[in-house]
Order: structure tokens, then C-alpha cells, then sequence
């Protein structure tokens, strides 16, 4: 009796466990179901109550961004964009061509905006004034710049511009560097604009090292100022294309693009260390932009600074050398193992120079103190300088088969009275020409700018060519 007892409540027993573990299982199973949604299995939903206690409350966070919140490359960027600048450089072309008939079709000049960066450096009570690169400012007709830092409220200036775009003009270039000072007039500049400007902090870059992060900031593409970061990838690089002043450069993959030349290199900071120069390009090249190392601008910066602002003059004023002069390029100089410069091939009989140390075959690498390497560049100095000016030459001259230096001064005088005649008449005509241009693209006839781009009649070309056989 006692044993069917023991096994009576035995029985009882396991039954009660069997049926608790059965109800877990049956329980916990149903939870997998659920959370798994395992193909082919109907799961039983839970109830609204059971979804407003688990599903977590999506929260909305406004943070608002202020001077004093920013860091790093942010702040950076609010505390220097003020100090870079982007240029406008409406520059002169010729073309020139050959018809179906053999002549030379006649030279085309055009303009064509380039777009550059720059950098404030100093500002005085007349003048702000930037630095950038030559090439960003070379063959200019016209130079604009537009400051950053406070909001653009839509307002036009007379000329149509923004208010905080201005007129600008050179005050001197370093070809040997690819170097150039410009300058802006404070009258001509609003004051709530002028009051934003800011002069850039210069860096030491010589304390760079490789690997330290870097901001770069510049007019990329002609879109506006933009701002990228990278390391310093190298120092003391040498670029072969840009002449023998690309040497000791700085390089870095932060992004640099065309539009970024002239702007501004900084480090953390935010003080300028480098003016972006270049970069390479090519389908197997990434991330290798070059800037001038600030310590090798500074001379330069300060001497060019000092120089009196280009304003055009009446050609009667314009200054006169009296020489015929070539360029000498990188490739002729390395080929001919000569420097390169302003060959001096001819001397007028009635010029300046003739009374002067200037020599036939001298090469012309220094006007008024400011580095030149192209027969333009040379016209350009001595067009902006007055008749009466003496100016300090440099040239690099041969004796017993080596280029020595020579620097001397030499007094400008007066273009030639038939030289300004005919640069007179040349103007009206060309004048005329573009007023001609001009009707007959009101008119939708063929010759004359179209879009900016010019194309000629070829019927005037088939009258020039019989025009030779006419009266023989």
C-alpha cells in the first residue's frame, strides 16, 4: 500500500513539472516565432500595450552650431575665410589662323575670365593688399576680386557687381617665384564689408612637419571659396614644369584644383604656412597639391608691397626702352644651355637704351626690381611706368663663355611719335571692327562674335585672294 502510495504521488508529481516545463516551452517558443518572423509561421501579434512599452521614442536634437561651439577645421574655416579672396582675371587672346585659301586670317582678340585666389596680407588706410600667384594675374585687362565673410544681401553696385566684388589692380609680380601683389582701393570697398576683412596670420613653415594636418581654402573651379584638409605629404619638392622657381615646396593631398592658385595653406592654427600653387594631374595621379612655403614668399610679399600701384596711362606718358626683344623659355634655355629671360636681339638707334649698359644679346631677367621672364610681362612694366622714370635693370650677360649678372639703371623716355600714332589709329580700328561686329550680330549676319567665339566671312577671304591679280 505504502508503495502504490509513492507512486501515486510520484505520478502527480512529474506531472506537475511536465506540464510547467510544457507551458515555458509553449511560451518562449512563441516569443522566438515573433521576434524571428520565421518564413511560413503565423506569429500571434502582441497588443498595442506591449508595442507602446517596448518601441523606443524617437527624439528630435536641435543643436545649435555658434563661433564658440565650432572646433578643428571648422573653426578654422569661420576665422580665416575672411582673409582669402577670389580673383577675376579678364585676360587678353589673339588668335590667329590660316584660311582655306592660305592667308592668315586676321588676328582675333578676344577676353576670357580666369579664375584665381588670393590672400589679405596687410591693410593700410588706402589700400588692402593681397598676395597671389603671377599666373593668376598674368595678360590682365581687368581684375576683380570678391571678399568673403559677410552675407551677399543682393545689392548691386552701379557697374552691376556685387558689393562685395571689387575693382582691383597689380602692384608688382615675381615670375621667378610666381609671386604677385595686388591691391584694392579702401574708398571703393562698403564698410560693412571692409569690416569684416581680415589680415592673414602668418605661419612659420619652416616648423611644418610630414604628416601634420593642413587646411586649404581657395576660389576651387571659379564656384567660390571652398575648404579641404590633408597632411603635409612632403617638403622641399621641385616642380620642373613651373620653371626654377618651383623649388622647396610643400606638398599635400588635400584637395588643390584649378581656381586654387594663390589661396591660402594653413595649419591648425589657423595660420598661413603655404600659397597653393599647383598640383600634379593624370590619370595616375591623386592627392599631390604644392604650395610656396611662407618663409620664401615673405621677401618678395614685402618688396612688392611697397611698389606703386598700376594705373593706366595716356600713351603719350607711357614709358619707352627702345629694344626688339624674344623670350627665351624653359625649353629654349635648356636646349641652347642659356637662362631664361627677355632676349635683347636689337637697340634702337634713338632709344634709351642705347645710352645705357644694356647690350645687344643681354637677357633681361629683373625690371624695377621685380622678377620677368616673358617679352609681355617686360611690355606690360614699362607701358604701366611714366616716361622721366629711371628704373634698376638686371640681365645675365656672356663674357668668355659664361652668363655673368649686370644691373644698371636705365632712364625711360617718350614712345615714338609715329609709334603712338599708329597704336592711335590701330585702337580706332579696332573700335570700329568690334562696332561692326556688333551690328552685324544684331543683324544675324554671319561674320562678327558670336557666343564669344569668332567666325570669319570666307567670301572676304575669296575677294583677298583675287584681290592680288586685280590691275596687273
Amino acid at each position: 500500500m505504502k508503495k502504490i502510495f509513492t507512486v501515486i504521488i510520484s505520478a502527480i508529481g512529474f506531472g506537475v513539472i511536465a506540464g510547467a516545463v510544457m507551458l515555458a516551452v509553449s511560451t518562449f517558443g512563441s516569443k522566438i516565432i515573433l521576434k524571428n518572423n520565421v518564413p511560413g509561421l503565423e506569429s500571434i501579434a502582441p497588443s498595442q500595450a506591449a508595442i507602446t512599452e517596448t518601441q523606443p521614442q524617437t527624439q528630435t536634437i536641435v543643436r545649435e552650431v555658434t563661433s564658440q561651439s565650432l572646433s578643428g577645421v571648422a573653426k578654422i574655416a569661420e576665422e580665416v575665410m575672411p582673409s582669402v579672396v577670389s580673383i577675376t582675371n579678364m585676360q587678353k587672346f589673339t588668335q590667329n589662323g590660316f584660311s582655306m585659301f592660305g592667308f592668315n586670317v586676321r588676328p582675333q582678340e578676344y577676353e576670357a575670365p580666369a579664375s584665381g585666389s588670393g590672400i589679405v596680407v596687410k591693410k593700410t588706410d588706402e589700400e588692402i593688399i593681397i598676395v597671389t600667384n603671377n599666373h593668376v594675374v598674368t595678360d590682365s585687362s581687368s581684375l576683380t576680386v570678391t571678399f568673403y565673410g559677410v552675407e551677399d544681401d543682393g545689392s548691386k553696385k552701379e557697374d552691376g557687381k556685387s558689393a562685395n566684388t571689387i575693382a582691383a589692380a597689380i602692384k608688382g609680380i615675381d615670375n621667378s617665384k610666381d609671386l604677385a601683389v595686388i591691391s584694392v582701393k579702401v574708398a571703393d570697398v562698403d564698410k560693412k564689408v571692409l569690416d569684416k576683412i581680415k589680415v592673414a596670420r602668418i605661419g612659420n613653415s619652416d616648423s611644418v612637419v610630414i604628416g601634420e594636418q593642413v587646411v586649404a581654402i581657395g576660389n576651387a573651379l571659379g564656384y567660390g571659396q571652398s575648404v579641404t584638409t590633408g597632411i603635409i605629404s612632403a617638403k622641399n619638392r621641385t616642380l620642373d614644369d613651373l620653371g626654377e622657381g618651383a623649388q622647396g615646396l610643400l606638398q599635400t593631398d588635400a584637395a588643390i584644383n584649378p581656381g586654387n592658385s594663390g589661396g591660402a595653406l594653413l595649419n591648425m592654427d589657423g595660420e598661413l604656412i603655404g600659397i597653393n600653387v599647383a598640383k600634379a594631374s593624370g590619370n595616375a595621379v591623386e592627392g599631390m597639391g604644392y604650395a610656396i612655403p611662407i618663409k620664401d614668399a615673405n621677401e618678395a610679399i614685402n618688396v612688392l608691397s611697397l611698389k606703386k600701384t598700376r594705373e593706366e596711362l595716356p600713351i603719350e606718358k607711357q614709358g619707352y626702352l627702345g629694344v626688339s626683344i624674344r623670350n627665351i623659355d624653359a625649353q629654349t634655355a635648356e636646349s641652347m644651355d642659356m637662362p631664361q629671360g627677355i632676349y635683347v636681339f636689337e637697340i634702337s638707334e634713338d632709344g634709351p637704351a642705347k645710352n645705357s649698359d644694356l647690350r645687344k644679346k643681354d637677357i633681361i631677367v629683373s625690371f624695377d626690381d621685380q622678377n620677368v621672364k616673358t617679352a609681355s610681362e617686360l611690355s606690360d612694366l614699362v607701358r604701366y611706368t611714366e616716361a622721366g622714370t629711371e628704373v634698376n635693370i638686371k640681365v645675365k650677360r656672356l663674357e668668355n663663355g659664361q652668363y655673368v649678372d649686370k644691373e644698371f639703371k636705365i632712364k625711360l623716355g617718350n614712345r615714338p611719335k609715329e609709334e603712338i600714332d599708329a597704336t592711335k589709329e590701330s585702337e580706332k580700328a579696332k573700335e570700329s571692327s568690334s562696332a561692326k561686329k556688333e551690328t552685324e550680330q544684331d543683324n544675324g549676319q554671319q561674320g562678327g562674335q558670336q557666343g564669344g567665339q569668332y567666325y570669319y566671312d570666307p567670301f572676304e577671304d575669296f575677294d583677298r585672294f583675287f584681290d592680288q591679280f586685280r590691275g596687273w
